[in-house]
């Protein structure tokens, strides 16, 4: 048998062919890699683009930027010039009936239980401790029946006569009772004007706000629907008129509630007085008789 020597000549080229086959794996391998790189940054460009193509969230508005834009502010901004006195009235006037509300708040005392207790202790010739009665009570009917005690009691121990007592004790509690009266009217009269000129305020805003819709008809003619151009003044006028009535309505209401409470007291006063005057003059009357019948009796002679 003839065994053929391999030639070794063309080992090397077994040799060659064999790194040109490691090679060619390598390059397969680094291509491999490289399209596994470059789909991995195609991946994250793909996500980043998806993720910039999502639609933003939009937060919710708040309140007060619903407020600031539709609400009561909003509003106030839209209505021109004559929206801001119209508020300085608004806060004016909101004032004024916090600060009368709580000042007459004292005349929700029991007035009936304290003059009926006082009228009683009269009546048992103890004005000393109906004037201590009044004196630590609160309210102005307290403060004019302690007036009128006071006086009572110091003419009294001067000695005066029935008619002067009674002339000096119902002119003390008038005086005071005028002076009451004007204390509990303070401030009424602001409620009285602002009821009065916001509606005013209102409608001269109204008139301004016609005057800028023609004034934009005028300068739009022919370019734009009229409605349109009218539009802006016409919502002037409305919000003007309408915040003018706001204001001027609730103003009148609480004046005219005021006043009839004002008025009920000083009905309630005068009654207090009279019934007073009634009793200091009976209490005069029977102290004049008891002096007569005790100057009438004969005094006994002395038995020696």
């Amino acid at each position: 048998m003839n065994f053929s020597m391999p030639d070794l000549g063309s080992f090397p080229f077994f040799l060659a062919q064999a790194g040109d086959g490691n090679a060619s794996d390598g390059n397969a391998t680094d291509s491999n890699a490289s399209e596994g790189n470059a789909s991995a940054v195609g991946d994250v460009n793909g996500s980043a683009d998806a993720a910039e193509q999502l639609p933003e969230v939009i937060p919710e508005p708040t309140w007060f930027e619903e407020m600031m834009n539709e609400g009561a502010i909003g509003l106030l901004l839209e209505g021109g010039f004559f929206m801001w006195p119209l508020l300085i009235l608004a806060i004016l006037g909101l004032a004024v009936v916090i600060e009368r509300w709580r000042s007459l708040r004292m005349l929700n005392v029991d007035g009936e239980g304290l003059r009926q207790k006082v009228i009683d202790l009269l009546s048992d010739d103890n004005p000393e401790e109906a004037l201590e009665v009044c004196e630590n009570e609160r309210g102005p009917v307290a403060a004019m029946l302690s007036n009128g005690l006071r006086k009572y009691l110091v003419l009294k121990k001067l000695g005066h006569d029935q008619a002067q007592i009674e002339e000096q004790v119902v002119k003390s509690m008038e005086n005071y009772g005028v002076h009451v009266v004007a204390a509990l009217e303070r401030h009424l009269p602001i409620l009285a004007t602002i009821s009065s000129v916001a509606p005013m305020l209102g409608f001269l805003g109204t008139v301004q706000g016609m005057i800028v819709a023609f004034s934009d008809i005028v300068e739009t003619m022919g370019e734009v629907n009229i409605v349109e151009a009218a539009a802006s003044g016409i919502q002037v006028a409305l919000l003007t008129t309408c915040f003018g009535l706001i204001v001027g309505i609730p103003a009148y209401l609480f004046f005219n509630y005021f006043t009839s409470v004002i008025n009920g007291f000083v009905l309630e006063v005068e009654g207090t007085a009279a019934e007073l005057i009634e009793v200091v003059t009976v209490r005069l009357t029977l102290d004049r008789h008891e002096e007569a019948n005790l100057a009438a009796k004969p005094k006994r002679r002395r038995t020696t």
